[in-house]
């Protein structure tokens, strides 16, 4: 399996804040689910790779190309939702069309009009008037109509309400059917990833703290619960990090049946990627 995103020791500095130097490969045929707190760097790595920042250091490769070079090829082939809304407020959905033609060689005005169809949107209203969650549809409905081969998304599902996130996950699985299409996929809403991703990573703080597959955390990984003074017989190197809360502590361990086995008379949990993300931020290193 190749790679269809190779990141190489990206830097970006901002005052009070730096990205990398971050180093990240990205398989081809597979939904990444990326993670990470507001200010982690998420989104100024998502821009980097679309050239819309241009980073201080490193290289950026899609499809085997530097993006530098290559720019309006690579953007070609990838579809994109970014967190805030890009069309001019005064436009009508029917008219986006119009205006995508001009942007894409493979614009599918077809296509484009079986999406708006689904998703229920008013053809005749200015993008001012929708709402948030009718916006996203119609960022999702553009990003997927000119067949592009990968998906950026930063917080494609936010602001809709459960089943129509169900319904837009469906879409990216149907769109994951072609084995050359990948997803990069950035969001808060850590159940999303939870149910489609293949890998799961985490940034902290403008670097990569955390890369592998999502089913080598969820199955893997646990939480460990103990009163305070029962954590003093926690050996070091079985506890990732830990939280001291009010009434016990929280642990997060590697291999949870491992740990089920060693401390019987403790508690051992599934993790979620709520949990993980919460523990591997917050949390104390033993």
């Amino acid at each position: 399996m190749g790679n269809v995103i190779e990141v190489e020791e990206l830097m970006k500095n901002y005052t009070g804040f730096q990205l990398g130097k971050l180093c990240l490969k990205i398989p081809d045929g597979c939904i990444v689910g990326l993670i990470g707190e507001n200010g982690a760097g998420k989104t100024t790595l998502l821009k980097s790779l679309l050239g819309i920042i241009r980073a201080d250091k490193g290289s950026v490769r899609i499809f085997g190309k530097d993006i530098k070079k290559n720019e309006r090829e690579i953007k070609e082939e990838i579809g994109v939702v970014l967190d805030n809304m890009f069309f001019p407020e005064s436009l009508r959905i029917k008219d986006v069309n119009a205006v995508m033609k001009d942007v894409y060689k493979k614009w599918d005005t077809g296509l484009f009009e079986e999406y708006i169809s689904r998703f229920q949107l008013p053809r005749g209203k200015v993008i001012k008037e929708l709402s948030k969650g009718m916006r996203k549809k119609l960022e999702i409905a553009v990003a997927l109509s000119h067949h592009p081969r990968l998906l950026i998304l930063d917080e494609p599902t936010s602001g809709l309400d459960p089943v129509a996130r169900n319904g837009i996950l469906d879409i990216f699985m149907d769109f994951m059917q072609d084995e050359a299409h990948s997803i990069l996929f950035s969001t808060h809403i850590t159940s999303d990833l939870e149910r489609i991703a293949d890998y799961i990573v985490l940034i902290n703080k403008g670097n990569v703290e955390f890369d592998s597959p999502r089913d080598e955390l969820l199955d893997h990984y646990g939480i460990l619960k103990c009163g305070e003074e029962e954590f003093s017989r926690i050996e070091k190197g079985d506890a990732v990090s830990y939280m001291k809360n009010r009434y016990d502590c929280e642990v997060l361990v590697k291999d949870r049946d491992a740990a089920a086995e060693k401390y019987r008379d403790f508690v051992v949990d599934k993790i979620t990627l709520e949990d993980f993300m919460v523990l591997m931020i917050k949390g104390e290193k033993q």
